[in-house]
This record gives C-alpha cells, sequence and structure tokens, in this order.
C-alpha cells in the first residue's frame, strides 16, 4: 500500500513539473530547437530524480549512445524507457502521429525537437521529407527513435517485429543502433504501481548500413531480444511456464 502511495504521488507530481516546465521553457522552445530539447532533457532529469528518492527506482544506461545521425530501435515495455533513451541522446526525435500536433503545448514541443507527424500508411513520405529539411538546412539532423514492434511490450511477451523497420533503414541510409531494456519489470505499460529496483537501457552495437531486409531484421530481433532477456533475469524476473 505504501508503494502504491508513492507511485501515485511520484506520477502527480510528474504531470505538474510536466506542465511547469513546458509553459516555463515556451519562450526559448520557440527561439530554438535547442530550448525544446533543453526542457526536455530537464523534465526527463527531474522524472529520474523524483523515481529515486520517491519511489526507490533508480535509473542505468549502459552502452554508448549515439551523437551522430542514426536510426535508434529500441525495445518498448514503458513511457520510462522513452524518457531514457531520449535524454541519453542529445537530439532524439520520433515519428508520430499527426493528430498530436494539435495538443497544446505537446504537439509544438514535438514539433520543434524534430519529430516527424504522419498521417496512417503515409510514413514513407514524411521520412523523404525529413531527409530533405536536413539536407537542405530546415532542421537539424539528429537521432530517429523507433520501436520494431510497434507498441509496448510486457516483459516475457513475444510480439512480432515489423518489417517497416527495415524500409525505414534501407531509406535513411544510415547505421542503426539497437536498444534493449527491462523496464517494463518496474514500470509497466499500465497501472500506477512502481516497484524498487534498477531500471536500465542498454545502447548496443551499431548494424551498419547495407544488410537486405531478411539479415536486417533477423539480427535486430536477435541483439535486442538477447540483451532485453539478459537484462530481465538481471532484473530478477521470472518468467511464466
Amino acid at each position: 500500500m505504501i508503494q502504491w502511495l508513492r507511485s501515485f504521488l511520484h506520477i502527480v507530481q510528474m504531470y505538474i513539473a510536466m506542465l511547469v516546465l513546458s509553459i516555463a521553457f515556451f519562450p526559448y522552445a520557440l527561439l530554438s530547437a535547442s530550448g525544446a530539447h533543453a526542457a526536455c532533457h530537464t523534465f526527463c532529469r527531474w522524472v529520474f530524480w523524483t523515481l529515486g528518492w520517491m519511489v526507490g527506482l533508480k535509473t542505468e544506461v549502459r552502452g554508448t549512445p549515439p551523437e551522430d545521425e542514426v536510426m535508434i530501435a529500441a525495445k518498448h515495455q514503458s513511457f520510462l524507457d522513452i524518457m531514457m533513451i531520449y535524454n541519453a541522446v542529445p537530439r532524439g526525435k520520433f515519428i508520430m502521429k499527426k493528430q498530436l500536433m494539435f495538443s497544446p503545448l505537446l504537439g509544438q514541443y514535438a514539433l520543434r525537437i524534430g519529430c516527424v507527424p504522419v498521417n496512417r500508411g503515409k510514413r514513407g513520405a514524411a521520412i523523404k521529407k525529413m531527409l530533405h529539411d536536413v539536407k537542405s538546412g530546415k532542421q537539424q539532423g539528429g537521432q530517429l527513435i523507433i520501436y520494431p514492434q510497434g507498441t509496448r511490450v510486457a516483459p516475457g511477451v513475444s510480439v512480432p517485429y515489423k518489417v517497416g523497420t527495415a524500409a525505414l533503414y534501407e531509406q535513411l541510409g544510415q547505421p542503426c543502433v539497437p536498444v534493449a531494456a527491462n523496464v517494463g519489470v518496474f514500470w509497466p505499460r499500465h497501472g500506477i504501481m512502481r516497484k524498487q529496483g534498477v531500471a536500465v537501457v542498454e545502447f548496443l552495437p551499431r548494424i551498419e548500413p547495407g544488410l537486405d531486409t531478411a539479415a536486417f531484421m533477423e539480427r535486430l530481433e536477435s541483439d535486442i531480444e538477447t540483451a532485453s532477456d539478459l537484462l530481465l533475469d538481471e532484473a530478477g524476473f521470472k518468467r511464466s511456464t
């Protein structure tokens, strides 16, 4: 009961902090994309700090986060891995539903950090525009963060990897950095309860451009799932039999 209450209070203050920081940084974010990234990084660091002393949940980033233009393909288990991966890189950005553009503050920050708004079925056109904008100087480069399983996946659950990830890998012509995680053990997809422990995301060796679709997908899934399973074991996760 006490841990649930600590978790609930953390969630409440987290969303209050999100509102306060988004308003405080808004003028800076409007003037510069660096301001938008500063706001988002500040929020992430606040969440991690308060998680430690309010909930007893620490966060750890392993491996070498990329600083150049790459595609990051990550295990996605909850909102926590989004924050941990984004905060670990200098200019992270995401593919997002176009409807989110119209959300107050959130949509504006997403656009300012370089997120790619897409309509259903038109991802390819959106990526081409992003590449063109980077080359023309209209948008700064960065690290495009995607989730090859397409959704949050609970620890121990098997969900196939979507072949669209390989299409992006080929279209971007950039290295792909796989990321493993065990955060879902401590911060689940749904619900309020957060558990004590150490949530880890691990940046794995990059996959250079040039692999065909089958080879890329096999390598990506093997790398992420193998490393994530090891992190789950380290966290003491018990798989159902």
